[in-house]
């Protein structure tokens, strides 16, 4: 009986271990659970600070993506011979007296095209693009981001917001741009944030809203401009939503212009300089208005132009197409364009009385006639 009690018991204690460890396990998980965890950072990589590309998989390790870069190393080369030979025989067809212009222009078209087939397939160049080292003196990334900004829905979100929210035919006939426009203006700050810090400037999606108050000051215009000559363009801010009590309708407002601005690929950005003319006004939409949409655009010249400053009150009833055809501007030629909307908030009383002076228009319906005030003030108990 004693032997059996005996070998009872063991079981028992190798239970009782098992449970402490197990406690002592969830103890050390718990602490660790405790402590901070910090994210893994990525460095960042930029022009300024830049990184060199390196293949995410070992060689061997992978036999197909080895196979891969093979090809696509091969391929390459063999079109940087195409374009040296084509190097060649443009400068003959240059240098010799028989050749004609246009078989010049052919040639030098082509070379373009091969330029960028030699280097578009290469992982290394596109990895540098799409991680913000492109250089917009070589062609291949030129070609890169445009076909990004023209494939990969950016440029279709403006123009159906342009196109949705009438901004096209309402402010200009047709748009077709050919650079891409981004605004950026500061964020806004909730109540529950505190005393305002650093201002942080957020991208702005086309046709978003935005407060009165985070447009007080002139917006940060970036561009991505695809061809490296420098053209000039003219900037306009318009709104067309303005009400126009005389006709009882609608008229456009300019809120801004810079005309000459010059653009190429290698211009800087955001784009300097930009309220030397007619000064920026900060949206004020009025109240009892529907929503107000706010345009930017840039409009190409075929040459310098000389327009003179509008005033604050010479700003009202400013017609686009009229200006467009008084200055000769080409909307064949592309430019750039975007818009948002803004509605009344209690921060435009204070635009109206820093900017002109005066306490805002209000608007709205006119009150309904009430047909039984005559009824309601009579008593109907005594005659």
């Amino acid at each position: 009986m004693l032997a059996c009690r005996q070998s009872l018991r063991v079981p028992v204690a190798r239970f009782t271990r098992t449970n402490s460890t197990i406690q002592a396990s969830q103890s050390e998980a718990a602490a660790e659970s405790r402590k901070k965890k910090y994210k893994p950072r990525r460095p960042n990589i930029s022009r300024d600070r830049p990184r060199e590309w390196h293949r995410p998989l070992a060689f061997g390790v992978l036999p197909a993506y080895d196979e891969a870069l093979k090809y696509i190393k091969a391929d390459s080369e063999a079109l940087k011979t195409q374009e040296q030979q084509l190097k060649a025989a443009l400068a003959e067809t240059k240098a010799s007296t028989d050749s004609t212009t246009e078989a010049a222009q052919e040639m030098e078209k082509k070379l373009d095209i091969l330029q960028i087939q030699s280097q578009v397939n290469l992982p290394e160049v596109r990895w540098k693009v799409k991680n913000g080292m492109a250089d917009m003196c070589k062609a291949v990334d030129r070609h890169i981001i445009e076909k990004r900004w023209r494939e990969e829905g950016r440029l279709d979100e403006l123009m159906e917001r342009i196109h949705q929210m009438c901004v096209v035919p309402d402010v200009i006939p047709y748009l077709r741009p050919s650079l891409d426009l981004r605004v950026t203006y500061p964020q806004a700050r909730k109540p529950s944030q505190g005393q305002p810090g650093k201002t942080q400037h957020m991208l702005v999606e086309p046709g978003t809203f935005l407060l009165p108050e985070q447009t007080t000051e002139p917006p940060k215009l970036y561009t991505s401009v695809f061809h490296t000559d420098t053209r000039l363009y003219t900037l306009l801010m318009v709104d067309p939503d303005v009400p126009d009590e005389t006709n009882s309708t609608f008229q456009t407002y300019l809120h801004w212009l810079q005309p000459n601005v010059p653009l190429s690929a290698t211009s800087s950005s955001p784009i300097a300089d930009l309220n030397d003319h007619t000064e920026y006004i900060p949206p004020h939409p009025q109240k009892g208005t529907p929503y107000h949409r706010y345009t930017v655009l840039l409009l190409p010249q075929r040459v310098p132009i000389s327009v003179p400053v509008l005033q604050k009150d010479q700003r009202y009833g400013f017609s686009v197409r009229d200006f467009i055809e008084e200055y000769g501007l080409d909307l064949s030629a592309g430019g750039g364009a975007f818009m948002w909307r803004e509605v009344w908030c209690d921060a435009v009383p204070t635009i109206f009385r820093e900017n002109f002076g005066s306490e805002e228009p209000r608007y709205g319906r006119p009150p309904r006639p009430d047909r039984y005030a005559e009824a309601r003030a009579r008593n109907k108990y005594f005659k």
